[in-house]
């Protein structure tokens, strides 16, 4: 069995512990969007300049342990399906019991003012998270946005003069380079491993279908509440965010992965810019190359990627790419796996200009293509907090403190007035009160809109209807 088989049959640990319990608390997160300001800039360099022995760690730990945070949720876990609701929540809901618990990863700071990078699957589903920083100051964080696909998400704390990590040009990153993990392992804060890099470019299905994975692979060894910390050079420039180990324990075997930061640089930047990723695309139909594939196709090139078609939304047929073309480099870079493709798109958006190298009858030929999104425009779509309500097409009013206390419910809005929208089709009637979206408890509509800026393309709500009785809708987007 390949290498390949096997990531695919072993338990990929997302390297954080408690990320799939559901927690509860008072506090709510504020706004999710933010306008890039000039005057805080993530700080990134072109390349690496190793000044020291490539196997002195010194600098790479000093300068680093520092800036990376530890990530803690407190959790509340509730049973509430099916429930009746005047039975259950009436008069402070006493019959529903619930149970504290605590969840944690790593994260990042890259700006000097608080902005922190970590990943996904440790704020999923969170309603509070603090950060301690490595001198044990704690800060209550705000989700500034995610990306479910790059499973990257970007945090902000407020605080001044911090310390913060580098981002380098993870396209310069080799094979074999010494490389150091910091993060916090079990709760072991502060942590630092050593390893080389493995791998370059590798996909392990670990996102799903529409993930976008174009993972460094490193020895070094990382473990559960390493997720979302540092992946560093030995000059310690950041190159990648620690996301997952392959493991059929649970525990470090000898592989993880982390996200690049080219990838990493272009989700911050559209998050704090859009309020989401701009997604790039050539417009072409692909088959990824090797042995058999080349066998099938009668051709020679074992690596590479094949065209064998192309899409109505996209210009890369009428840039100059044909059927049969072998595309085997882009800006110059190696594209050899369909891995190596999406993850240097993920890193550009729509608009941008790529000159794309392809062989075409045994001849390198370089042709300028626009990449669009995907609708085949090069629009750059920034989120419209106005339009989700519009969509949703429904009155949505908070809950008085009086009908909170004589419901026995902590929050809630209350929809009424339903036209032809998005919870109309869901199943959602007038009367019925929301009481959670994507596990997170709602008081206002605005509420409702910060948490759909945040989701892709469905949101499950939590609803009591007029019978009394909670239930969960899928409300696609």
């Amino acid at each position: 069995m390949n290498f390949k088989n096997i990531l695919l049959t072993v338990f990929v640990s997302v390297v954080t512990s408690g990320v799939t319990i559901y927690f509860i608390n008072n506090n709510k997160i504020d706004d999710n969007i933010l306008t890039i300001d000039e005057s805080t800039p993530v700080s990134y360099i072109n390349d690496s300049h190793y000044n020291i022995s490539p196997s002195d760690f010194t600098k790479a730990a000093e300068t680093t342990v520092n800036a990376v945070v530890h990530v803690t949720n407190i959790m509340e876990t509730t049973q509430q399906r099916r429930r009746n609701y005047n039975r259950d929540f009436y008069w402070g809901g006493n019959q529903q019991r619930s149970k504290p618990m605590i969840g944690s990863g790593s994260g990042v700071i890259i700006t000097k003012d608080g902005y922190i990078v970590t990943n996904n699957h440790v704020i999923d589903k969170s309603e509070k998270l603090q950060v301690t920083l490595n001198n044990q100051k704690s800060y209550t964080a705000k989700i500034i946005g995610v990306d479910t696909k790059t499973d990257i998400a970007l945090l902000k704390i407020e605080a001044d003069n911090l310390p913060y990590i580098t981002l380098s040009n993870s396209d310069n990153v080799r094979l074999g380079e010494w490389v150091l993990a910091v993060g916090n392992p079990f709760n072991l804060t502060s942590t630092v491993t050593a390893g080389i890099i493995s791998a370059i470019g590798r996909d392990i299905s670990l996102l799903g279908d529409s993930g976008i994975e174009s993972f460094l692979q490193t020895d070094a060894v990382v473990n559960p509440g390493n997720s979302g910390g540092a992946l560093v050079n030995t000059n310690g420039d950041l190159i990648g965010i620690n996301t997952a180990i392959s493991t059929h324990t649970g525990s470090f075997e000898g592989y993880s992965f982390a996200v690049p930061t080219n990838i990493v640089k272009k989700v911050v930047e559209d998050l704090l810019e859009f309020g989401k990723v701009q997604r790039a695309y050539l417009g072409i139909n692909i088959l990824e190359l090797n042995a058999n594939t080349a066998r099938q196709l009668n051709i020679e090139e074992t690596e590479g990627i094949y065209v064998s078609g192309f899409s109505e939304k996209g210009f890369a047929l009428k840039n100059g790419l044909k059927t049969g073309d072998i595309i085997n480099k882009i800006d110059n870079k190696k594209i050899r796996t369909f891995a190596d493709l999406r993850g240097y798109l993920a890193s550009k958006r729509p608009g941008d200009m790529v000159d794309v190298q392809v062989i075409r009858h045994n001849a390198n030929k370089v042709y300028i293509v626009e990449l669009t999104n995907s609708e085949g425009t090069t629009e750059l779509n920034k989120f419209e907090e106005e339009n989700i309500i519009e969509k949703l097409n429904a009155d949505l009013t908070p809950l008085t403190r009086k009908h909170k206390m004589r419901l026995g419910i902590r929050a809630g809005v209350l929809v009424d007035n339903i036209g032809n929208g998005l919870l109309k089709q869901a199943g959602i009637r007038n009367g019925y009160i929301i009481l959670r979206v994507q596990n997170k408890w709602v008081s206002t509509k605005e509420d409702i809109e910060t948490i759909i800026t945040n989701s892709d393309k469905a949101v499950l709500m939590e609803v009591a209807n007029q019978k009394g009785y909670v239930d969960y809708y899928a409300v696609k987007l």
